[in-house]
C-alpha cells in the first residue's frame, strides 16, 4: 500500500501540489480528476520519485520512498505515463519490458517472463498485435500495449495517467474493465487519471478531486458526486438517472 502524508511539490515559479494526503488501496480503483494544471501527473510522478517532494511523506509498505531504489520501486509501482516515445521494436518486445524490474544484468528474459507478457497482452485483448512494429500502430493500439507492459511488470499498484486517451468508447470501457478486474479479482490498488468525469464515476471505487494543487474531495463516487465539488471544480451542471446497469451520469 502506498500512503502520501502533507505531500508537497514545488517547481521553482510555483507550488504543484500541497499538503496532499491520500492512500492507494489494494482492491480499489482511484480515480484522480481535476482541471487541467491542478497536478494530477505531477502527484503520478512524485509518488515514484521521478519528480522530488518539498515536503510530506510517501510510504511503500511502511517504508518512506526514499529508502528504496528505483528497482525496488518498479517492483512495487508499475507507471503508464501520458506519452512515450515510439521504439522500432515488436509489441511484444515492448511488453516484455515491463519485466525489466525482475532481471538482473545482463537482461536474459525467462520463461515465467515470457508467460507474463503473454497473459498481459490477453488480458488487453491486444495479442493479434504482438508481432507488428510499434511504429505501425495506431494511437488507440499503442496505447493498449504501453498498457500491457504495466500489467506485465506484475506489481502490487498501477498508476495510470489518461489511459483512456486516443481510445474509442468502447476501448475505454475495456481499460477501466481491465481495471476493475486488477482491483477487485486480483486485489491490486489502480489509480488512473482520468479526464471524462462520466466514466470515472460509473467505474471506479473511489474518486479524488484536485484544484490548483489541493485535495477538495476525496471518497465514493456516490459522496463526491453528492457533495456538489465537481460541479465547483468543473464549472459544470453533472446530473444521473438511475438505469438496469446502475447509475448513469452527463452533464445537464
Amino acid at each position: 500500500m502506498i500512503e502520501l502524508r502533507g505531500l508537497t511539490c514545488a517547481y521553482p515559479e510555483r507550488e504543484v501540489l500541497r499538503d496532499v494526503n491520500l492512500t492507494f488501496t489494494p482492491g480499489k480503483v482511484l480515480a484522480l480528476l481535476g482541471p487541467n494544471g491542478c497536478g494530477k501527473s505531477t502527484l503520478l510522478r512524485t509518488v515514484l520519485a521521478l519528480q522530488p517532494k518539498t515536503a510530506g511523506e510517501i510510504i511503500y509498505d511502511g517504508t518512506p520512498v526514499e529508502r528504496l531504489t528505483p528497482r525496488q520501486i518498479a517492483l512495487k509501482a508499475a507507471y503508464l505515463p501520458q506519452s512515450r516515445s515510439v521504439p522500432n521494436i515488436t509489441a511484444r518486445k515492448m511488453v516484455l519490458h515491463g519485466r525489466f524490474p525482475h532481471l538482473s544484468y545482463p537482461r536474459r528474459y525467462r520463461e515465467e517472463d515470457y508467460a507474463a507478457a503473454e497473459r498481459a497482452l490477453e488480458m488487453t485483448g491486444a495479442g493479434e498485435l504482438a508481432h507488428r512494429m510499434m511504429g505501425e500502430l495506431s494511437g488507440g493500439e499503442r496505447q493498449r500495449i504501453y498498457l500491457a507492459m504495466a500489467l506485465a511488470q506484475e506489481t502490487e499498484t498501477i498508476l495510470m495517467d489518461e489511459p483512456t486517451t486516443f481510445l474509442d468508447i468502447r476501448h475505454q470501457l475495456a481499460v477501466m474493465t481491465i481495471a476493475k478486474e486488477l482491483a477487485n479479482t486480483h486485489g491490486r490498488a489502480v489509480a488512473a487519471v482520468l479526464h471524462d468525469l462520466c466514466l470515472a464515476l460509473r467505474t471506479a471505487d473511489e474518486v479524488a478531486v484536485l484544484r490548483d494543487g489541493a485535495l477538495l474531495a476525496f471518497g465514493t463516487p456516490e459522496e463526491v458526486f453528492l457533495s456538489g465539488i465537481l460541479d465547483v471544480a468543473f464549472g459544470v451542471k453533472l446530473k444521473r438517472f438511475a438505469a438496469e446497469d446502475g447509475w448513469q451520469y452527463y452533464y445537464g
